[in-house]
């Protein structure tokens, strides 16, 4: 019996599922190049409410794509998304807080570290986490209860920072509270029952709520650009790496705590990209209503969309190759048992 051959990925298959990382580092290099091309008016500055707009978008779209039978592991192990959700909300946090200390970073950018580790979990994990060989539906349910309860957690936990820097507290609580109810968990739950409630929506939503929550991500990040063209050319090596090590920490936080609690392999890996990719989107947008619009404080947040898409993308990738040796040498092995057999 010929053994079977090992599935490797042509150009366009790895073009396609890499398409959002690519248009990534392109639409941001127009918007850093848009003068030079002396075109008028800017597409890629935004307001504040252009931004929040486009916030609310990608929660409207996360709120359309989710299936209640992909929120199956809220009903079966409630356990492990609580797990999940306390890693998030304790781990990050933690690892963003110790970066700024031990790097010594000050200012916008220190807060714009810290709100990197306090906002909850990427839309774009839940991808990541297919690719990967993962538990899709653990994924989707630690994005959706992370985002649900972020209203809470996000300004508590700017809160406790502040007061362990500062001495005191320096966030308004409740203002932000009323910003994500509004602009986050709102969306989301009305694009999950108007998606319910008509087949139309739920057909155009599966096949187009993805694209608009990646079109709306993609010109967040490229508005942070535009609005920060002189200053990207002074950032320090020393945030981008500080960025790298709360990125990579959050994916063996998230591994370890995995392991630690007995989860399977699949809920692993779920588990895994979803502390490390944080929603960079919505803590851009909270950067520039804590500390204005076009602060330097969006540049690490705008900045940590790149490393975490970059570094997930590629162990998602790892991941689906070495499932895929393993499944090869499985079926190698069992071949040739068959054949001694004969």
């Amino acid at each position: 019996m010929a053994a079977p051959a090992v599935r490797r990925l042509t150009w366009q298959q790895i073009l396609w599922r890499n398409a959002l990382l690519f248009w990534l580092v392109g639409t941001s290099a127009l918007a850093w190049g848009w003068p030079i091309l002396g075109m008028r008016g800017d597409p890629f500055h935004l307001p504040s409410w252009g931004l929040w707009g486009l916030v609310s978008l990608t929660m409207l779209s996360l709120g359309a794509t989710i299936d209640a039978t992909e929120l199956r592991e809220l009903r079966t192990r409630p356990a492990a998304v609580l797990l999940g959700v306390c890693v998030q909300c304790t781990w990050m946090p933690l690892l963003a807080w110790s970066v700024v200390q031990v790097l010594q970073l000050d200012g916008p950018i220190a807060g714009g570290v810290i709100l990197v580790g306090c906002v909850p979990g990427a839309m774009a994990s839940n991808v990541l986490t297919l690719l990967s060989g993962g538990n899709v539906s653990y994924s989707i349910s630690l994005t959706t209860v992370a985002t649900l309860l972020s209203p809470v957690t996000v300004p508590l936990l700017l809160t406790v920072l502040a007061h362990v820097s500062a001495g005191d507290s320096l966030v308004d609580h409740w203002g932000i509270s009323r910003t994500l109810t509004a602009t986050v968990v709102f969306p989301v739950v009305l694009g999950y029952i108007v998606k319910e409630r008509f087949a139309a929506v739920r057909r155009i939503a599966r096949v187009w709520a993805p694209r608009a929550a990646a079109l709306a991500l993609l010109w967040i990040i490229a508005s942070v650009v535009a609005d920060n063209r002189d200053r990207l050319a002074q950032v320090e090596w020393t945030m981008l790496s500080g960025l790298l090590m709360v990125n990579l920490f959050g994916y063996a936080g998230g591994w370890g705590a995995g392991w630690l609690s007995g989860l399977p392999l699949p809920m692993r890996k779920a588990l895994t990209l979803e502390i490390g990719m944080q929603n960079a989107g919505l803590g851009t947008a909270l950067a520039g209503a804590l500390y204005g619009a076009g602060s330097a404080a969006q540049i690490p947040t705008a900045a940590y969309t790149f490393g975490c898409m970059l570094t997930g993308t590629v162990l998602a990738g790892w991941w689906n190759h070495r499932a895929a040796a393993v499944t090869a040498s499985s079926a190698i092995a069992a071949s040739r048992d068959a054949a001694s057999s004969v």
